[in-house]
């Protein structure tokens, strides 16, 4: 979905199993850069609003240092796929999918998100 940051009274949600966690409101997100949110086990999401306005969510943990970065990443594009590459050892993970670009046997969770 795309839609412009500057909507108001829209709410950023996040599905975890059967249900639908909201996590903020749209406007609080910048294009082009990524947010950490807090899951109800203790975990993180990073949470990304493109230049387009498309969404995306992975787990904040990089594999690679164990610490929760993904969020503070950059974000790109690789052959027209999305990525962020962690902020510390530069690996590149695939927003759609959360496989690692550079090492294929890697991969982190990717979340559905919504807006409503």
């Amino acid at each position: 979905m795309t839609l412009a940051p500057e909507t108001t009274a829209l709410t950023v949600q996040l599905r975890l199993m059967d249900s639908w966690l909201a996590l903020c409101d749209l406007s609080a997100l910048t294009p082009g850069r990524g947010v950490a949110a807090l899951l109800p086990d203790g975990g993180q999401a990073a949470v990304f609003l493109d230049r387009a306005g498309r969404m995306y969510a992975i787990d904040n943990r990089d594999p690679f240092s164990g610490a929760a970065v993904l969020s503070r990443g950059l974000i790109g594009s690789h052959q027209g796929r999305p990525f962020v590459a962690s902020p510390l050892l530069k690996q590149r993970f695939d927003l759609e999918s959360g496989r690692c670009l550079d090492d294929e046997t890697v991969r982190v969770t990717t979340y559905e998100v919504r807006i409503t």
